[in-house]
């Protein structure tokens, strides 16, 4: 078993199923995947409940609303005017390609290829539409993951997105469920106890860690 495949099973033993994403639809996911950049899932729940408010739950009906009204909604989940400009970008790859029925037919890397093209996607957004929406089994290299595989061991830090994403999906070799799951794990500890001045001594995975060992909190 690889030490990525270890890290993923006592992570599971630890918090269990994390239900995650929590969206009602796909268009739902790729909204929340693009308000959630640089601000908490709290914050975008608080933007998701106001478009919800006004049925603005499609690509269509984004697109339909001005842009100073949209700002206004999406407002809690902070960088308004930017994200409104993304928000409006990839409504409009959705309905310029069909749809997300249509999209769903694309093999993954033309996908994740087409969503790079999206004004304001990166690879980390890219991958958690393809994961999250699409069902694709891709790892999404966040924050919360780069700090949890640089401290126990698993990377030196320095690697890049796209091969830390290659790393991981090679030694797991799992299915979408999988990666899922994993993310939404890391993403729990992170919140929880591997933060950026991490709780150390409430740590439950603190056996295969050496970041405890170089005088972090206890």
């Amino acid at each position: 078993m690889t030490h990525v495949s270890r890290l993923y099973r006592r992570l599971d033993a630890v918090y269990g199923p994390q239900h995650w994403w929590p969206a009602k639809s796909v268009f739902e996911v790729v909204a929340g995947a693009v308000l959630t950049q640089n601000t908490s899932w709290r914050n975008v729940e608080k933007a998701l409940f106001n478009l919800r408010q006004v049925r603005a739950m499609s690509a269509g009906r984004i697109l339909y609303l001005p842009s100073e009204e949209l700002a206004a909604l999406i407002y809690p989940s902070g960088f308004y005017r930017v994200k409104t400009q993304r928000l409006r970008a990839v409504c409009a790859w959705l309905e310029d390609n069909g749809g997300s029925r249509r999209l769903a037919l694309l093999p993954t890397d033309e996908l994740r290829a087409s969503l790079l093209s999206v004004h304001g996607v990166g690879a980390e957004t890219a991958d958690a539409i393809l994961l999250y929406a699409f069902q694709r089994p891709v790892f999404v290299v966040d924050a919360y993951a780069r700090r949890l595989f640089s401290r126990v061991g698993i990377i030196r830090g320095t690697e890049s997105y796209d091969d830390i994403r290659a790393m991981v999906e090679s030694e797991m070799d799992g299915s979408a469920p999988d990666f899922n799951e994993f993310h939404a794990l890391i993403v729990e500890h992170g919140k929880r106890t591997c933060r950026k001045k991490p709780r150390c001594g409430n740590c439950r995975i603190r056996g295969c860690c050496n970041y405890p060992s170089r005088g972090a909190e206890q």
